[in-house]
């Protein structure tokens, strides 16, 4: 591995995560656990030979460890560990800045995953209450929680949500950009709960007033 050889918390962080792919590696395993050919369908482009030395890399500097699956499942999934999760901040910060810079999608589908890091990536509104969201993009199921202050995708699939958003990647992706609202029909809760969510993920049409306000 090469390295900056700088004394310097910047040089000494891209020593660890600074090589190409292995950010987007973090920003898959951050989601959830995933086998290597997750991985290789996640990431189109990356060569298996390069994303294995990217993963062996990642456990050396002991970010990420494998796990064994339980029968009858039986295989081996990439996890984080408590060190690789403290990336999370970094991986979102990025996205965040990023989003300002994304056009309209291509003509290639948006996959259901990115289309949720879109709208949870510029996630800084919490209210200092509780939500957990249920959000199923194009049949896809990510449950989206909030203790208040910080957002986990993580909460229990069969826990009981305080609100369903039933969406398209392209339609999350556009409300996420200011082009549309998303319709009332997709949000199915209280009110009060769909007007915080749609606040909290500024997906209310504030962001597309901001932007329009631009020079």
């Amino acid at each position: 591995m090469r390295s900056y050889d700088q004394y310097c918390p910047v040089a000494v962080a891209l020593d660890a995560i600074g090589d190409r792919w292995t950010l987007l590696i973090l920003r898959e395993l951050l989601q959830g656990d995933r086998r290597f050919t997750d991985l290789r369908n996640a990431l189109s482009g990356v060569a298996p030979n390069l994303l294995a030395d990217r993963l062996r890399e990642l456990e050396a500097q002991g970010l990420v460890e494998r796990r064994e699956l339980p029968p009858p499942a039986a295989r081996t999934v990439y996890a984080m560990t408590a060190d690789g999760r403290a990336t999370g901040p970094v991986v979102q910060a990025l996205a965040r800045w990023g989003a300002s810079r994304l056009g309209p999608p291509a003509r290639d589908p948006v996959r259901p995953s990115m289309a949720v890091l879109g709208m949870t990536a510029p996630f800084h509104r919490a209210d200092g209450t509780p939500l957990h969201a249920r959000v199923v993009v194009d049949g896809e199921t990510f449950d989206l929680r909030s203790d208040g202050t910080r957002l986990s995708t993580r909460a229990r699939p069969d826990a009981r949500p305080d609100l369903v958003v039933t969406t398209t990647a392209k339609d999350l992706v556009a409300a996420r950009q200011g082009r549309h609202r998303l319709a009332p029909r997709a949000i199915s809760g209280p009110a009060r709960q769909r007007t915080r969510f749609l606040r909290m993920f500024e997906l209310d049409g504030a962001m597309a007033g901001r932007r329009a306000a631009r020079p």
